[in-house]
């Protein structure tokens, strides 16, 4: 598993990151961009887009 210093360097470095990323309704991704320091690889970002897509945050 790949690890990345922040979501930023995900989006700009990986495509298919990039397109599941804004496949995400926008409430999700603001939600997801306040964490975004915290999120270091492609798992913790679909694990916690999962919960927050499901109201589990």
């Amino acid at each position: 598993m790949k690890k990345y210093e922040n979501l930023g360097e995900m989006l700009t470095t990986n495509p298919a990151i990039f397109d599941y990323y804004t496949s995400l309704p926008t409430y999700i991704r603001g939600m997801i961009g306040h964490r975004s320091q915290n999120i270091h690889t492609e798992e913790q970002l679909h694990a916690y887009a999962d919960n927050l897509l499901r109201g589990d945050d």
